[in-house]
Order: structure tokens, then sequence, then C-alpha cells
């Protein structure tokens, strides 16, 4: 097969893909293990998810990446439906979010990282869950701490062989820390290019050397919390960000700069009161250009660089 991007309705030539977001979710589902009470859920009803995604669409967008797993609410036909309903180009994501969400029934504790590799890539070359939909990108893979657990890092490397078997790109969870090197450090180890590893949520550790660190090893950096507003953190995020970024861009780095927004929640939603999935359009990104930046540096983070991650060869 030449080269494509696998989404929920089929591959696709990757040139059709235009502004995209690459980490996003349409249902997030993350109430649900012991002893964590705080309501955070994207419930993801179709009536309220479809004028969102429209209203992406309807200022340039083209693609979402969907990185929701099957243990927090992934549901291939849904996803395939939405797709069918929005026009966007809609791309699964695959794999095992962070331990303490490992499904009871992956046995991530008893399997061998070969065994757990092997699950993903008959998901990615057969489909999810007897659907036929296959993903398109491996993740969102996460650590829940500031460091890899036993079996956390075991996930990891059975993320780096199926990515290596199959080509498929790969986005981690990495929150306010420098794991994101020791996920790499792991990925790479087990046989991953680098230069299809994306370290998510990179804004929520704004450290410049942690980023060029990464970037250093041939991987990409994302910036995903953009326009998110649940902590003071996130709320006064961007004025300490966007001179950061501008550094990045200044070094000729753009290249290897993601964005995103991480819709998770019902309140970042429109119909709530939140940006939905255009804070980008409507908001960062003509801040970038009052900071001076160029179309092509915009282009190259939001249409290039996605574009880049989601083909597969």
């Amino acid at each position: 097969m030449p080269p494509h991007v696998q989404t929920v309705l089929g591959p696709v030539p990757p040139e059709v893909l235009g502004f995209t977001l690459p980490h996003e979710h349409t249902r997030c589902v993350l109430w649900q293990i012991p002893d964590r009470w705080d309501y955070w859920e994207l419930t993801g009803e179709d009536d309220l998810i479809l004028p969102e995604l429209a209203r992406f669409r309807e200022l340039g967008g083209t693609c979402l990446a969907d990185l929701t797993l099957a243990a927090i609410g992934r549901d291939p036909l849904r996803l395939r439906r939405l797709a069918e309903a929005s026009g966007l180009h809609l791309v699964m994501g695959c794999g095992w979010y962070r331990e303490a969400y490992y499904p009871a029934e992956a046995l991530v504790n008893r399997r061998s990282v070969e065994a757990l590799s092997q699950i993903l890539v008959d998901e990615i070359l057969g489909g999810a869950d007897g659907t036929g939909v296959r993903p398109g990108i491996i993740g969102e893979i996460g650590s829940d701490k500031p460091w890899l657990s036993a079996q956390e890092e075991r996930v990891f490397r059975a993320v780096g062989r199926a990515s290596r078997a199959t080509g498929l790109g790969v986005v981690t969870h990495a929150v306010m820390s420098d794991v994101g090197l020791a996920q790499l450090h792991v990925l790479e180890e087990a046989g991953a290019d680098p230069a299809r590893v994306v370290v998510g949520h990179a804004d929520s550790y704004p450290v410049l050397d942690y980023w060029v660190a990464i970037m250093e090893r041939g991987a990409s950096i994302e910036f995903d919390f953009l326009g998110m507003s649940f902590t003071p953190q996130e709320r006064k995020a961007e004025p300490r960000l966007i001179p950061l970024l501008l550094e990045l861009l200044g070094r000729g780095r753009a290249d290897r700069v993601f964005l995103s927004q991480d819709v998770c929640h019902n309140q970042q939603l429109r119909y709530y009161g939140g940006n939905g999935y255009t804070y980008l359009q409507e908001t960062f990104l003509p801040r970038l250009r009052a900071a001076g930046v160029g179309e092509a540096e915009i282009r190259q983070m939001t249409v290039e660089n996605p574009r880049r991650l989601l083909t597969i060869a």
C-alpha cells in the first residue's frame, strides 16, 4: 500500500489532511478507578459533539486524532459514525493509557513485552474489538507519575516494538515533569524511531532545556493544554509559554512542535462555555501571529507536522 493515513473510515492519501488536531478526545471517562471522585469526564453525546466538530470544520479543520483508549471510553463504531456525520478525517488511537487505567483483562502485569506488542500489532492490522476499524496512531501512552512504573515500562517497550513493526507514530502522556525523556529512552531501546514519537503535554512543564533535549534525540514535543483553564497554572500558562515557543521557532525547530487542545472534559465544550475544538484557530494562533510568527511556521506546526506523524509509509 502507498503512504497513507489510516482513518476510522479507511486509508486516505496524506495530502487530504490540512489543519489537524493531533491530540484530542471526543469521549473520555476517567472517574471509574477506585477513590477517584473528581467527576472528570467528557460524556461525548453525539448531539453535543457533532456541533463542536462542525465548528472546527467551519474554521478550516480537516482532521482530528482521538487518543481515547479502550479503558477510558473508546468506541470504534461511534468514531466511525462521527466521521461519517461530521465530514472530518478521524484517526483512532490504540494501546494502554497509564497504570491506574490498565484494564484488568489486559493482564499487563502478566504478559510479556512481546505478547503485549503482538496484541497491538494485531489490532493495528486487523481492527479493534472485532469492528474492523483500524487505529492510525498509538497513544496516548502515559505515566501516572514523574517516573515510569514497572508496568508502564513494559507497556512502553511493547509500544516501541509495535511502532517499529507497523510504522505507526506514538503520542505520549507526560505531565508536569521531565518524564518524557524516560519514556523516549524506553521507546528507543525497544526499536521505535524517535522521529515517529511525540512527547505530549510538554507545555505543562515549560522548561526549554527539557524540550530541546527531546528534540536533540530526534523526537517532537506537543503543546496540547492550550486553552485549558481548570487550574491557575493552566490559566496563567500562555504568557510564559509563548516566549519559549518563539525561542524554539527562532532556532528553526517548528518541525518538531505540535499544537493541540486535549479536549477531555465536558466543561471544555462550547455548549458549556468552553473553547470547544477551535481555541487554536480562534485565539492561540492569532496571538502567535501578533507575536510575529509567520504563516509558514504555523502551517508547519498545524498541517505538515501532524500529516507527517499520521502518514504510514
